[in-house]
């Protein structure tokens, strides 16, 4: 049964430190890391900046279509802050523990060890609505600050909170893990990040699982198993 939507009648910002909305200050995580973007975006010269490319990037091809699964990824971050925010706080916590965690450890790396990728085509073959979208994309998001994949990293980070809902639908998860998959696959596929930049964000998506949910979700499993 659905759980009634958390009351936020009385926020203001007199008792938003108070124990009742304090949870909403991770939301300032943002903030931090788009003045961090931004700053780490212009200060940091492309020529500082690692090339970042194995084989596997040669194999996959580019696809187009696969903007779509990539944009989607704005609308489930959104989509599940807002609902987790709604209908389950200590959830919504987590997965924001969980997201600024991989927003700080990425950030010291793009600082210390910046990165770019050259992957993108030079001009596109076909002329249609996901090409005209991957301009504007583009055209927006410098190839620099790459390694690694913050995309991939926010979506595993959806993923793992929704895996662990069991009050949710199973057809609510099963659509979430298709969608992080399909998320995960295309950033290699519109060349927005190397194959390389997938695989670092596994270990700092480990890291934050550890910390968001480690001592209240995996200690208690280990321990049923140990039989302790």
């Amino acid at each position: 049964m659905k759980k009634k939507p958390y009351d936020y009648s009385k926020l203001s910002l007199s008792t938003i430190t108070s124990p009742e909305y304090r949870h909403l200050l991770l939301l300032l995580g943002w903030v931090w890391y788009f003045a961090m973007y931004f700053l780490t975006e212009r200060l940091i010269p492309e020529s500082r900046c690692h090339v970042i490319h194995c084989v596997v990037d040669d194999w996959i091809p580019f696809v187009e279509y696969f903007v779509l699964a990539y944009v989607f990824w704005y609308f489930l971050i959104v989509s599940t802050l807002l609902y987790f925010l709604l209908y389950d706080v200590d959830r919504f916590r987590r997965l924001q523990i969980f997201i600024i965690t991989t927003q700080v450890v990425a950030v010291i790396i793009y600082i210390f060890w910046p990165s770019v990728q050259y992957l993108r085509p030079e001009e596109f073959v076909r002329d249609n609505l996901c090409t005209r979208i991957l301009s504007v994309i583009y055209s927006a998001d410098t190839p620099t600050g790459v390694l690694p994949s913050l995309h991939v990293g926010y979506s595993l980070g959806i993923a793992s909170a929704w895996v662990k809902k069991k009050d949710a639908r199973v057809s609510v998860r099963v659509f979430v893990v298709v969608a992080v998959v399909l998320i995960c696959m295309s950033v290699n596929f519109v060349k927005q990040h190397s194959f390389l930049d997938v695989v670092a964000a596994i270990p700092v998506c480990l890291l934050a699982e550890l910390i968001a949910f480690g001592k209240s979700y995996w200690l208690p499993k280990w321990k049923n198993k140990r039989g302790t």
